[in-house]
């Protein structure tokens, strides 16, 4: 296998309270590339799953990447409330993979894995409560000079715009366009949904969600879904995988503390198929088959991002469109996943070849270009 290469890292904004809209529309654009660094990895797990196994992990993962792709909307819709506008129809929105996770007081290191333990103990340290620390400027923070974690940069959005709230009033803050919003209409949600965010109290209920679905709400398990939608209440992201990890569903009386202790999950380790983490588009030779569908598989991820772009700068409607792009990258991903590395050291070594995500500028014109036509 290659040499792992240098973790990228993603823009981080100032260590601050946002300070002003631009400032606000700066920290929004920020958070709808967080959400977004975890989907890839998420889908190559599910991906490299041999088709028919290991069907509760399926499905939990596949929930995971909706809830993901509804946490990118409703930020979408807080950033579109205030004025702003939602750019992910770009290369430098894909942060390339090895990627350092961002706030995050720890290097925490994001790969694309193919389904297994180490993949599940990197999406945990990636959703792990961590006990939201107060924003910059706060006494118990006076010591920090930089972002501790997820949930702290949520709060630091939320502050922003109650303080900003305050001085400008919400009329003059929440001036975006009520039609670029998107709503539950648009979207096909996993659980939660989305809503149009027209001040501050729906702004501070979308971070709210976004937070808990992750992390579990109250230092509990389960998220906010069922007072928040009256829906029925599951556990936070971190807890999923770890019912996977450990191979055992979480109890009603179960805590973080105590671990799951209910009914026995079926997991299959060894029904995945194995890949280089390190692994580039470089690696498959420039005529094979594999090359040829990594690059159409990259494509086609472009034009799902263009069609959210569209969906989250004036037309939400189109946002349907992105069911029939994500069953393409399914087939496209599984077809690659199902091919032993083209490479001979690799192949003897049991990988397979997998998606890289190397969206190029070139994949956006063609992309932009398809759906233009």
């Amino acid at each position: 296998m290659t040499t792992a290469p240098t973790p990228a890292r993603p823009a981080e904004p100032p260590f601050r309270v946002p300070r002003d809209r631009a400032d606000l529309h700066r920290f929004l654009q920020a958070a709808l590339t967080l959400e977004h660094l975890t989907i890839p990895p998420y889908l190559t797990a599910m991906y490299t799953l041999r088709p028919g196994t290991n069907r509760t992990a399926f499905q939990v993962i596949r929930g995971v990447v909706v809830e993901e792709m509804l946490h990118m909307t409703l930020v979408a819709n807080v950033l579109n409330a205030v004025g702003g506008e939602p750019k992910v129809a770009h290369s430098r929105f894909v942060t390339p993979y090895p990627a350092r996770l961002p706030y995050s007081r720890d290097h925490i290191t994001v790969a694309l894995r193919h389904f297994g333990p180490d993949a599940l103990r990197t999406f945990l340290l990636v959703e792990r409560p961590a006990g939201i620390a107060r924003p910059p400027g706060h006494p118990s923070v006076a010591s920090d000079t930089g972002w501790t974690s997820v949930g702290q940069f949520y709060r630091t959005i939320a502050t922003g715009l109650a303080e900003l709230t305050d001085r400008l009033g919400e009329h003059a803050l929440f001036t975006g366009d009520p039609a670029r919003q998107v709503g539950p209409s648009d979207f096909y949600n996993s659980g939660g949904e989305v809503f149009p965010v027209t001040g501050l109290d729906s702004a501070l209920t979308a971070l709210r969600v976004i937070t808990e679905q992750g992390e579990g709400a109250d230092h509990a398990v389960y998220d906010s879904d069922d007072r928040v939608f009256g829906e029925h209440r599951r556990p936070g992201h971190y807890f999923r995988f770890n019912e996977i990890l450990q191979q055992r569903r979480y109890g009603p009386y179960d805590t973080p503390a105590t671990g799951p202790n209910g009914p026995p999950l079926d997991v299959s380790w060894e029904d995945a198929h194995p890949i280089d983490p390190a692994g580039t588009l470089a690696d498959y030779p420039p005529d094979s088959e594999v090359r040829e569908a990594a690059d159409r598989f990259d494509e086609t991820y472009a034009r799902l991002l263009c069609t959210l772009e569209t969906a989250y700068t004036g037309e939400p409607v189109v946002l349907r469109d992105s069911v029939p792009a994500m069953l393409e990258l399914r087939d496209l991903a599984e077809w690659i996943c199902r091919n032993p590395h083209p490479d001979p050291a690799r192949r003897a070594l049991g990988l397979h070849a997998a998606p890289t995500y190397e969206i190029t500028d070139a994949h956006f014109a063609r992309a932009w270009s398809t759906l233009l036509s």
